[in-house]
């Protein structure tokens, strides 16, 4: 399956303050990109640093008055659907150690709070059928609603309210499978069938020794997500992080098919 991919970002800062950009694919063996150009209209420098577990990239600007960027990219995605069902999982004492943090709590995934409910709920379930549960049951147990959650919003809040948007499901799809201990985290991604058309963000479970893909809002599939980077919740993947204060002036995000 090959993307095309573009992004526009205007924001406008009445201060000078940092930025934290991340919207390019990232390379990997299963994302071969074929063009990406990232534009940034700014007086300052812009510095690339590698993002979490050495997923994709990110940049380093400075907003001052207009801060305006452009991301073009068309990338082959060669990663099939797989049926979770069919796989194990690995045992926590068996885990390399660089996926321990992804078994335990974080900012906006509670797991620690969640082990109760998977306990009950999910009883006689283990590996890829477990999983395959809990994203289930996120999918039908949550409503996809737009102004329902904010940046602050964690699993927790999720679990309780029953709504909110790609954001909110990946992290409570996260925070479950943590709770069930499976190593899970958070994926900044783009997806043609992300409606509207925005930046989407989806989880990922490791299964069988590797990270498989999985959304539970139903707007994206393995075989036609692109990959931006991933880490323990929305902390780490946001598409643009601010170390100050900004206003949107106007965003844009198209996917397609090619």
């Amino acid at each position: 399956m090959r993307l095309g991919i573009s992004v526009e970002l205007d924001y406008w800062f009445d201060a000078a303050a940092d930025v934290l950009l991340q919207v390019e694919v990232a390379k990997t063996a299963e994302q071969v990109l074929q063009k990406a150009d990232l534009t940034v209209w700014s007086d300052h420098p812009i510095a690339a640093v590698i993002g979490e577990d050495g997923i994709g990239q990110r940049c380093w600007g400075r907003g001052e008055g207009q801060f305006r960027a452009q991301y073009e990219a068309e990338v082959d995605i060669q990663r099939s659907d797989i049926d979770l069902t069919t796989l194990g999982a690995t045992p926590p004492r068996l885990l390399p150690g660089a996926l321990v943090p992804y078994l335990l709590p974080s900012r906006y995934c509670q797991s620690d709070r969640l082990e109760g409910f998977v306990e009950s709920e999910f009883a006689g379930l283990a590996g890829g059928a477990l999983a395959q549960a809990l994203v289930d049951w996120t999918a039908g147990a949550l409503r996809y609603r737009i102004g329902a959650s904010e940046g602050t919003t964690t699993a927790l809040d999720t679990f309780a309210s029953r709504m909110g948007v790609c954001r909110d499901y990946a992290h409570l799809v996260v925070a479950l499978a943590r709770a069930a201990e499976i190593p899970a985290r958070c994926v900044a991604a783009y997806a043609p069938g992300v409606d509207p058309p925005d930046f989407h963000a989806v989880a990922e479970l490791w299964l069988d020794g590797a990270w498989r893909l999985v959304d539970a809002t139903g707007m994206g599939s393995a075989g036609e997500l692109a990959v931006v980077t991933a880490g323990r919740d929305a902390t780490d993947i946001a598409f643009m992080t601010v170390f100050g204060l900004t206003r949107l002036q106007r965003q844009s995000v198209r996917v397609r098919r090619l």
